[in-house]
Formats: structure tokens, C-alpha cells, sequence
């Protein structure tokens, strides 16, 4: 299940709820602060680090038989 950052349209409060979709589209998470179920998502930064671009650096694929490629590390 992802994590979901959201913010109550009642009280203002966000916080970060572990949750599957169908919870969210259901509108079964309640805000800890209120209890309201009308929520919106709150989109934050990510933090993304990418590693050197030459050969040495570079990670095989342990499944590439499997994959082929999509999850993008080499072969």
C-alpha cells in the first residue's frame, strides 16, 4: 500500500496516512485532527539521486530474461 500526503478541507490539517486507493475513492480515511472524510492530496517534493552515467556505475539487471529492460538498469 502507498502512502498518501493529505490535507482536511475542514480543519486544514495535514498529515501522511498509509492507505490503498480504493480507501481514498471510498473516502473511508478520516482526519486525525477532525474526523472529516472530504480530503485533498497534498503533493510534496521528491528527492531523486542519480548515479554517475558511465559503465563502471552501471547495475546489472539480475531478471533482464524476465524484464527485458523495463526496469531500467542495464544489461
Amino acid at each position: 500500500m502507498p502512502f498518501y500526503d493529505l490535507k482536511c478541507e475542514e480543519c486544514g490539517k495535514e498529515f501522511n496516512v498509509k492507505a490503498n486507493l480504493k480507501e481514498r475513492q471510498e473516502k473511508t480515511i478520516a482526519c486525525p485532527k477532525c474526523g472529516n472524510n472530504e480530503l485533498e492530496r497534498v503533493y510534496a517534493g521528491m528527492n531523486i539521486s542519480q548515479g554517475k552515467s558511465d559503465k563502471t556505475s552501471r547495475r546489472e539487471c539480475p531478471n533482464m530474461d524476465k524484464c527485458g529492460g523495463c526496469c531500467g538498469l542495464s544489461n
